[in-house]
């Protein structure tokens, strides 16, 4: 133990992978580990905004909600989601490959997890593309226009129109601000998702150069927390988004 809490190395004896700033790679290892999970509870009310404000609006108009979410594609969004709990798998493998030193392993699944990663984002694109084709984006181009019978704000089921964005019962009008709220969190979420596939580029890079060993891997542990924690979001955007409601 007082192994640990040692004076400044002299010029010379440095520790690799050791900064300046820190006595020991245990002392390193636990300044990492919490300005880490600091930055992802920061996280955690960046997104909380949108998911209280979408808990809102959910709740002030159920039934254009119900009728905008029929519109988005279960198949693609189930997809994206088997992709990335596919991608936290790799990524936890590759932490562990980095614990145990083996940096060429490390690679290969850092490698798999920015192909999973990548696939998630081009799922994405298609889905966003159908949106811009269906009008579908707020703005002025904005369309909806709903052609199965979805429950109107007050429960009931209003009768068939075909009037853009306009709904008997008033059920559709709202619409908009589902779109609004799913490309504000599924945009965000993307956005995290393209950071985090560059930073773990860089983290392969570093590790096929054998820059991490058993007792120095911080970075890639921190590396695994944030792509976790990107994944976690999406478990929850997805049934949100996707299917609450939607069959009701």
């Amino acid at each position: 133990m007082a192994a640990e809490v040692t004076a400044p190395h002299a010029p010379g004896s440095h520790v690799p992978g050791l900064h300046h700033q820190f006595d020991t790679l245990a002392q390193q290892k636990e300044a990492s580990t919490l300005g880490m999970w600091l930055f992802l509870v920061t996280e955690v009310l960046f997104f909380g905004g949108l998911f209280l404000a979408y808990t809102v609006y959910r709740w002030s108009f159920p039934g254009s909600f119900v009728a905008a979410s029929r519109t988005l594609d279960v198949t693609l969004g189930t997809i994206n989601t088997a992709v990335l709990i596919g991608s936290s798998l790799t990524m936890a493998l590759a932490v562990r490959s980095a614990q145990l030193g083996k940096g060429k392993l490390c690679t290969i699944f850092l490698g798999a997890t920015i192909a999973l990663g990548t696939m998630f984002l081009g799922i994405k694109a298609v889905e966003y593309a159908e949106k811009f084709k269906e009008h579908h984006v707020p703005g002025p181009s904005f369309h909806f226009e709903e052609t199965e019978a979805a429950p109107n704000e007050g429960g009931e089921r209003p009768a068939k129109t075909h009037e853009p964005n306009v709904r008997a019962g008033n059920a559709a009008p709202h619409a908009q601000m589902f779109f609004n709220l799913y490309f504000a969190m599924t945009g965000l979420h993307a956005f995290h998702m393209v950071i985090g596939v560059g930073v773990i580029l860089f983290t392969m890079v570093m590790a096929w150069k054998g820059r991490y060993t058993p007792e120095n891997h911080n970075f890639v542990e921190g590396v695994g927390l944030y792509w976790h924690f990107v994944d976690l979001i999406w478990i929850f955007l997805f049934p949100l988004l996707y299917l609450v409601g939607r069959h009701h």
